[in-house]
């Protein structure tokens, strides 16, 4: 049963929003700032770059298969059916791995006092929230991140234009040239959210027209509001205690600090709703061709979504919210999305003109810039993504060799 075309241009790019503009611009900055110091912005200028050629590349493929999966569908059809598993599979976990991380976050912000096992619970408690509000619709999904959008984006305004009428930082960490790859690479977390527009291409109307442009103008929406943020950290903090904040918006303006907990829980929860969303359209098109579970293609008759995928997702983001830490899940999303994407650029290189196609210049910058990006990640992620996707592989050959 095919899922319904409810999603015009605007929700479209909300939904880009709400998966971009989420914990990431919460928690993404320290680490970066850690790794780069003052060369922050230069790596947040990487990431854009990279971000930029993956959301043509994207774009443009999704027109040509309007269908639930993202790159896992792009990939099978241009490259082979390995590629495309091999993108979905990555997709899969390192946006489950971003689904622990938003709970997390979520978790943070909103009970920053609370010991355990109670932050387990509220763990679990929040992703069945979310896992119901997606149950309902995906239309009723759509209006919820539509919402939050806009809070969040009140909250990150507020808190820009008080820190810059706070005064400048006035301590400087050297240039950390050596590190700006591997900032990029943890704040390509935080852009990677433009892929829930192709993954939900099924849904979409009109999607040969929405889609490119929808994701371009969520990109840059994004990177504007990211900028900013990063210059108002910078010139407010100084790098060596953004480096260290556990908190750094919050601490760009102390008396604020109730709000931009609540604007940070808002974005998390925003960012969540899209995530589940991407994740249980990906598992529903790879279990259609067989590579997961068929039971988990189910489409609710009444809601119209893929309501089996949406409960196995949730059910593996509670365990994993439950039992990872948030650089860790940070680190090895990155590295798994950066794999997925790697795959989409590829196959954007065999798109012809009469097809649409990107200049072959952005599709070979993004590949390249993927595959570097995820390798300059820390060798604890780099390690554990590389064993995840060795362990997908393992499994779609012995399948094979089984039927």
């Amino acid at each position: 049963m095919p899922l319904a075309r409810k999603l015009g241009l605007t929700d479209a790019v909300f939904i880009g929003l709400g998966s971009m503009i989420g914990a990431g611009v919460f928690a993404a900055f320290a680490p970066a700032a850690q790794a780069a110091g003052s060369g922050l912005l230069p790596a947040l200028a990487v990431a854009a770059l990279v971000a930029y050629c993956n959301a043509t590349s994207s774009a443009r493929l999704a027109a040509q298969y309007p269908e639930s999966g993202g790159t896992y569908v792009y990939g099978r059809a241009r490259l082979g059916e390995f590629w495309g598993y091999l993108a979905g599979w990555g997709f899969i976990t390192g946006k489950t791995a971003s689904c622990a991380a938003m709970t997390l976050t979520v978790v943070a912000y909103a009970a920053p006092g609370l010991g355990q096992p109670w932050r387990s619970v509220l763990a679990v408690g929040v992703i069945a929230v979310v896992t119901g509000v997606n149950y309902l619709g995906v239309q009723r999904s759509a209006l919820a991140t539509r919402v939050i959008v806009c809070v969040t984006l009140a909250v990150l305004a507020l808190v820009s234009f008080s820190g810059f009428s706070a005064g400048f930082a006035v301590s400087w960490t050297p240039f950390h040239g050596n590190g700006i790859l591997e900032a990029a690479g943890l704040l390509f977390f935080a852009f990677a959210g433009y892929a829930r527009l192709a993954t939900l291409g099924e849904e979409v109307r009109d999607p040969a027209r929405t889609i490119p442009r929808a994701i371009p103008l969520a990109l840059s929406l994004t990177l504007v509001v990211y900028a900013v943020i990063a210059v108002v950290l910078l010139v407010t903090l100084g790098p060596d205690r953004l480096a260290t904040s556990p908190d750094p918006l919050a601490e760009v303006t102390p008396w604020l600090s109730p709000v931009v907990r609540g604007g940070a829980t808002l974005a998390a929860l925003g960012s969540l709703l899209a995530l589940v969303l991407g994740v249980s359209r990906t598992t529903l098109a790879m279990a259609r061709d067989g590579h997961l579970p068929r039971a988990l293609t189910a489409v609710h008759p009444r809601f119209e979504v893929p309501h089996r995928a949406e409960l196995a997702v949730g059910v593996v983001v509670a365990i994993l919210a439950t039992t990872t830490d948030l650089r860790g899940a940070i680190g090895f999303s990155s590295f798994a999305v950066l794999a997925y994407y790697a795959v989409a650029n590829a196959a954007a290189l065999t798109l012809s003109r009469t097809e649409n196609a990107a200049p072959k210049a952005v599709a070979v910058t993004g590949l390249v810039g993927c595959v570097v990006l995820a390798f300059s990640l820390p060798l604890s992620s780099v390690v554990g993504g590389c064993l995840v996707l060795a362990v997908g592989t393992t499994a779609y050959f012995l399948r094979r060799r089984v039927s």
